[in-house]
């Protein structure tokens, strides 16, 4: 469990992870986990939570667990796992230990907490741009333009 200003986090019963955000910015940075976890589980990323379930109006989510917090990793290992969750378009902010987890099911090192992360921009297309838009430009859909997903 995980009491702080910015969120409460508890794990239940059945291994899911409640998030519930609360302090300075609370609805933004749930707004932008709820985005950055649906980007990653498009793209195929494993070894970040998947989003189960999505509740606005209390600002909380639950997710899968990705395992037991750890210790000590070396710091080439760290720069290794933040630059492959890059490869995914995704820049954490905050790539620090508390933020690693490791899951014993499958000896996978997993990243958490994507609050303060960043959707990196994707590379222009090769060839003419599209009719209406300008060369080398392209500007992310802001987080409320993707239909909230229903709660399982």
């Amino acid at each position: 469990m995980k009491d702080t200003v910015r969120a409460l986090v508890r794990i239940g019963y059945d291994g899911r992870v409640h998030k519930t955000f609360r302090g300075h910015l609370a609805r933004e940075r749930f707004e932008n986990e709820v985005r950055m976890l649906r980007h990653l589980e498009d793209r195929g990323c494993n070894f970040v939570p998947r989003l189960l379930e999505v509740h606005p109006a209390e600002l909380k989510i639950i997710t899968t667990n990705c395992g037991s917090l750890v210790e000590h990793l070396g710091a080439e290992h760290m720069r290794e796992l933040f630059a492959e969750l890059a490869q995914f378009g995704v820049r954490h902010d905050d790539p620090f230990m508390r933020n690693v987890t490791y899951r014993q099911s499958d000896g996978r090192f997993c990243i958490i907490d994507f609050e303060l992360a960043t959707l990196l921009e994707p590379a222009p297309p090769p060839g003419p741009p599209a009719p209406g838009g300008s060369p080398g430009k392209s500007t992310p859909a802001p987080p409320h333009a993707r239909p909230p997903r229903p709660a399982h």
